[in-house]
């Protein structure tokens, strides 16, 4: 992850940044983060990683082989769905 946030280039709209690379071959992989100053409650956080990576098993068809990506939170009170759709349609 530390090489994505040191080299990786970013897509971002208004409530969500998608931080990612691409490297050849090997599976995809995406994680999701939710900074202390976005919800300071852990059960928060938590909260909105996991339908994050809900709503994303739906899409992870649509990302190559060999993207490493990590979504960032802006804010707390977004549509994830329509904030994933958006990074989608801008990635391609």
């Amino acid at each position: 992850m530390a090489k994505i946030f040191k080299i990786g280039r970013f897509v971002g709209s208004q409530n969500l940044t998608l931080k990612f690379i691409k490297e050849s071959g090997g599976q995809s992989r995406i994680s999701f983060v939710v900074p202390k100053n976005v919800a300071r409650a852990s059960s928060k956080r938590n909260y909105l990683r996991r339908r994050g990576y809900i709503i994303i098993e739906k899409y992870l068809n649509r990302f190559p082989l060999g993207f490493y990506g990590v979504f960032i939170f802006k804010t707390i009170n977004i549509d994830i769905e329509n904030e994933i759709k958006t990074i989608l349609t801008k990635l391609h």
